[in-house]
């Protein structure tokens, strides 16, 4: 993916920080017993479709939860159009998509972790 023009940057920023407003409020319905942080936030050129990635901590069912953000993207929609309203013509598609960073670099320390322990054998 290219570079972001200033104006997807600014964009994306605002949909960004208003998105995570709506989910420390309304998050507790949608993904129960689960704190929810948006990490990313990137729209298209023509500011038609932001892909929002998200990170579950306090949960082991993040895909579930994940699955629950998609059905319920009309509503998300919705409520973000209500407070960017006075910012944009309109309010973009939302694509929601799990942000796993944290899992990865977790299973990658795993993997250090065993393979600093193995014994080393000489050349």
């Amino acid at each position: 993916m290219g570079t972001e023009s200033k104006r997807q940057q600014r964009f994306s920023g605002v949909i960004q920080q208003d998105l995570a407003e709506l989910f420390q409020r309304d998050g507790k319905t949608w993904a129960p017993g689960a704190f929810i942080t948006v990490t990313r936030v990137r729209v298209t050129p023509d500011l038609a479709i932001a892909r929002v990635y998200l990170s579950f901590l306090n949960t082991t069912t993040a895909k579930d939860d994940i699955a629950n953000i998609k059905k319920r993207t009309n509503e998300i929609r919705y409520k973000l159009g209500l407070k960017i309203k006075n910012q944009t013509r309109v309010v973009p598609q939302l694509e929601f998509f799990l942000d796993d960073t944290n899992e990865y670099v977790e299973h990658m320390d795993k993997l250090f972790d065993e393979i600093s322990k193995e014994d080393r054998q000489p050349d």
